[in-house]
């Protein structure tokens, strides 16, 4: 099943026959209610079914021939937390699954109906569409329920401008009048970003050949997080910097930016502790090299996780 896509806009659209839809922080998912039981489906189209042992069993009570689009989350502390997220779709085992399940319950925010008795229903209006989900889903109540709507812009604003401190990260926005827009970037999405300073506090790659930064972030409870990758400029940057830190450690001093540089800092790469861990996006836990003392680096960042903080320049003078 293709999911509809959203374009990022800069500015809240504003016009007759908007709906606007908070952008909750988790992970697409396709719930396909089959004649014998239920399939979950990721943005990417794999099967994650075995992930959300909860989710599968209270969409057991829809009716066969139902597909839903929307969003799982899971919260915490009253915010959606993506990392738990994380660690629910990264269950290996049924039995490790059945236990995340238990301790770390997932919710489903549904924003779309495409299939209803078995009837293919993404070709009416929105507006239609978004009528029958909350006829679908209002009886069965949560984990499974629709996402809030409004039509009023400046609700939506205070939305905005109020909703990141519970994990939303944006709005999206919708024609009344449209169809489902599959594997079309058919929506319009406004994202909280904003740059910042953040800690380094290691990198993945290789001492000579960094490819990410690993970052702790000045925000209450935040994970550290893997930075998009580094442009090339950025890398020879880094490498440079772990190479004169190799030297001081080394107490010799080779001229910077030469092979003994390079294999000063390979050379203290191998001797670090690498159990640590960080959150990539899309892709789950990391192992890293942790950097003592850090670094400083500016980045753009959303108010949640996606897409990936994007290093705009190292700060080795911080």
């Amino acid at each position: 099943m293709q999911v509809a896509l959203a374009a990022p806009v800069r500015s809240l659209p504003r016009g007759a026959g908007l709906a606007y839809e908070p952008k909750f922080d988790g992970h697409r998912l396709v719930v396909v209610r089959t004649p014998g039981d239920v399939l979950l489906q990721a943005r990417s189209g794999r099967l994650v079914t075995g992930a959300f042992p909860d989710l599968v069993a209270a969409a057991r009570r829809l009716p066969a021939g139902t597909v839903l689009d929307g969003e799982v989350v899971v919260w915490h502390g009253g915010r959606t937390d993506f990392a738990l997220v994380q660690r629910r779709a990264a269950a290996a085992t049924t039995a490790r699954a059945a236990v995340l399940a238990r301790t770390l319950p997932a919710s489903y925010a549904a924003f779309d109906v495409l299939e209803l008795a078995g009837e293919d229903v993404r070709g009416r209006p929105y507006e239609r569409r978004r009528a029958l989900l909350v006829d679908l889903l209002s009886p069965l109540g949560p984990p499974l329920q629709p996402v809030p709507m409004t039509t009023d812009p400046e609700v939506a604003e205070t939305w905005y401008e109020t909703l990141p401190a519970s994990g939303i990260e944006g709005l999206v926005v919708k024609r009344l009048d449209q169809a489902y827009p599959a594997g079309r970037r058919g929506w319009r999405k406004l994202r909280h970003t904003e740059v910042r300073d953040a800690a380094v506090i290691g990198y993945t790659g290789t001492a000579r050949r960094p490819r990410a930064l690993v970052l702790a972030l000045p925000v209450e409870d935040e994970t550290p997080l893997v930075s998009s990758p580094l442009t090339a400029v950025q890398r020879a940057e880094l490498a440079a910097e772990l190479a004169r830190r190799a030297e001081e450690a080394d107490g010799s001093a080779p001229a910077a930016g030469t092979e003994a540089a390079a294999e000063a800092a390979e050379a203290a790469e191998a001797t670090l502790v690498t159990e640590a861990t960080a959150t990539a996006i899309g892709i789950g836990e990391v192992p890293y090299h942790p950097l003592d003392p850090p670094l400083a680096a500016e980045v753009r960042h959303t108010s949640t996780r996606h897409p990936p903080p994007e290093v705009l320049r190292l700060r080795t003078d911080a």
